[in-house]
């Protein structure tokens, strides 16, 4: 196996500039990515996950200078934000329990087949999906709230499934419910 350089490595963008209205509708007194999990924020635990893969991250979040007008307009800015990679893994910042080990599975499958990768665990679809660099324009593009879903679509015959056994690619934090069977099943499995 050969090792490459940083740039020739797929950038995961992390999305944390969503609202989170299911959470707090559910009852929680802060946002989905504040909450606390095992005593780190559920989005710290997703950044130290992508610490861990070892791949470069790009941190989509609101700020006074910028403000997400949904999930597309948060993943064209993440391509922005970093457009000499070689490809993306889109990443919502709410997997807390995802294995650095899967997100280089899935930056592994990007880089040996281009096109896109789109990970399925227990055949349901997770998290992250990747996009080769042949898809940059069209995730520039991407405005709203509408995620990259029509690129997956336009891209079924460059779309490379990825069966990995990894449930923190399913376990989002929606709702506070969500989080406590996260933090269940995390107690069982402790790394």
């Amino acid at each position: 196996m050969h090792s490459s350089n940083d740039n020739n490595n797929p950038v995961v963008v992390v999305l944390a500039a969503g609202q989170g209205q299911r959470f707090r509708a559910s009852g929680a007194q802060t946002g989905k990515l504040q909450a606390q999990l095992h005593g780190r924020s559920v989005l710290e635990h997703t950044l130290a996950a992508v610490a861990a893969s070892g791949l470069r991250a790009v941190l989509v979040e609101n700020g006074p200078h910028w403000h997400s007008a949904g999930m597309g307009h948060s993943i064209a800015r993440g391509v922005a934000l970093s457009p000499d990679a070689s490809g993306w893994l889109i990443l919502p910042g709410d997997l807390p329990a995802v294995a650095p080990g899967s997100l280089r599975a899935v930056a592994q499958a990007l880089q040996a087949q281009g096109g896109v990768v789109r990970p399925q665990v227990e055949g349901r679809w997770g998290h992250p999906v990747g996009f080769s660099a042949a898809w940059k324009a069209q995730l520039l593009q991407l405005t709203g709230d509408t995620g990259a879903q029509s690129i997956v679509r336009a891209a079924q015959a460059q779309l490379h499934v990825l069966a990995l056994d990894d449930w923190g690619m399913l376990a989002d934090t929606d709702t506070r419910a969500d989080l406590a069977a996260v933090a269940d099943r995390w107690t069982q499995r402790r790394v």
